[in-house]
């Protein structure tokens, strides 16, 4: 399926009606709390797949942060007002555990940016329910990462998942990755607010692939 310059000013256009673009400036340094060893392995593999697709980069440690992106499993929403410093990570913790609770929300993103409005660090906050604990690992992971390498809008992936079945094997929507990898092409900027970003985006997909 090829994307027009509509469809991809969508995938950055927010529920509000505001345009706004971001990619990671920096490299990713993935740490994974709450989790089995399987899953965490999974996550890091999806990680590191979704960042060789951008052509982007992969560290142990990030030398001001240590880890950047922050995954978080939990029971119940509430455990997360227990997890010592996360409220450092994430304002107003106790107000967003409250909305979750209220939405029977299963995951949630939060990002924080660069001064110039690349993203500097990513917290995934992930509720194992029975729909979530009843998603493969592999196929949740590659799904937190894609959702997690670009600042996508809030209603970007509520119809349709990032993911698509390929004869029995879960891969990234091709059309997705290759938003994603023109995202990544140098010539771009890292962050964006204005929807011209989205035509020159679009132009560019055909040359990333």
């Amino acid at each position: 399926m090829s994307m027009t310059p509509e469809d991809v000013t969508v995938l950055f256009t927010r529920a509000d009606g505001q345009y706004r673009f971001a990619r990671w400036g920096r490299p990713l340094a993935p740490l994974v709390f709450g989790a089995d060893d399987a899953t965490i392995g999974a996550l890091k593999g999806a990680f590191e797949a979704v960042v060789t697709l951008a052509d982007h980069r992969m560290a142990e440690t990030d030398p001001e942060l240590g880890a950047n992106v922050m995954v978080f499993f939990c029971r119940d929403w509430a455990e997360l007002g227990e997890v010592p410093g996360l409220e450092r990570l994430v304002e107003g913790l106790g107000a967003l555990i409250a909305r979750l609770e209220a939405a029977g929300a299963n995951q949630y993103r939060v990002f924080r940016f660069e001064p110039d409005g690349a993203i500097r660090a990513a917290v995934v906050l992930l509720r194992a329910d029975a729909e979530l604990m009843a998603v493969p690992a592999q196929t949740l992971a590659l799904s937190q990462a894609a959702q997690t390498i670009l600042l996508w809008s809030d209603t970007a992936f509520m119809d349709h998942s990032p993911l698509a079945d390929a004869g029995g094997h879960t891969i990234l929507r091709p059309e997705i990755g290759d938003v994603i990898r023109a995202a990544y092409d140098p010539v771009m900027p890292a962050a964006a607010t204005d929807p011209a970003h989205a035509l020159r985006l679009a132009a560019r997909l055909g040359a990333a692939q």
